[in-house]
């Protein structure tokens, strides 16, 4: 197994039992307790646990998100799938709102070689195509987050309803018929909303296992989304809903 691979499974370890042993945890993976300290270390380095005799306790807490360096290495291979998708749906010269996130960050690399009009919602987004020949780049303002570096804020909600978009593309900390579209940090929720209501068309995009998670901040409901691109773990329960609802779903 990769180290980020193991990684994400010790991660996946400690959502469900919030604390984790070296030893087990080298039995598991066939690797040397050498191996799974170095990776708890790491982890530890990155915020997500307390380093403690024998192996760590989590630190990732219920009402907050995990670092973005933690989420970025969460599924990879779904998100870049649903990205090359996003990407497809997008025409040239379309107007489009790119939402912050890990899965926006790859719908950044996936549309480089296109001819858009792209607002980014995030620096790391933004240095993403700010070289790419074909992208005119149009930055909103406002206040960066330290650690996730998204724009928000007044500046940036007054940028968004001061233009039109033919599509915003929406990212999610949860996604469910019960609660709607949810986000960890509460001053995204206006900003979210904000980018919603300047668009033509608004695209979800989210991988399966955000089905299972309900966030602090709700965005909007399923009725106010056009289509969701996710991966093929959605659960069919959570299909049928987006779908009375009357949204598209497509899945990679």
């Amino acid at each position: 197994m990769e180290s980020s691979d193991r990684l994400r499974a010790i991660m996946s370890a400690l959502r469900a039992h919030d604390a984790v042993s070296v030893a087990e945890l080298a039995l598991q993976h066939a690797v040397s307790e050498m191996t799974i300290r170095r990776d708890l270390d790491e982890l530890a380095r990155q915020g997500v646990v307390r380093r403690v005799r024998g192996g760590a306790v989590s630190l990732l807490l219920r009402g907050e998100e995990p670092p973005f360096e933690v989420r970025e290495r969460e599924a990879v291979e779904a998100k870049q799938r649903i990205a090359a998708e996003v990407a497809e749906l997008l025409a040239d010269g379309e107007a489009v709102l790119l939402d912050s996130g890990t899965t926006a960050l790859e719908i950044a690399r996936a549309i480089r070689h296109r001819r858009l009009t792209v607002l980014p919602l995030s620096l790391r987004s933004a240095h993403e195509l700010g070289t790419a020949p074909r992208i005119r780049l149009v930055l909103p303002g406002g206040e960066v987050r330290p650690g996730e570096l998204n724009f928000t804020g007044p500046l940036t909600e007054g940028s968004i309803r001061s233009l039109r978009f033919d599509t915003a593309v929406i990212g999610c900390c949860g996604l469910s018929a019960e609660h709607g579209l949810t986000t960890h940090d509460l001053a995204e929720v206006a900003v979210k909303q904000a980018a919603i209501a300047s668009a033509r068309r608004v695209i979800a995009a989210a991988d399966s296992a955000k089905f299972t998670r309900t966030a602090f901040g709700a965005v909007c409901s399923l009725d106010r989304l056009d289509l969701v691109v996710t991966d093929s773990g959605l659960p069919s329960s959570e299909r049928d809903a987006l779908t009375a609802a009357g949204v598209a779903v497509r899945t990679v």
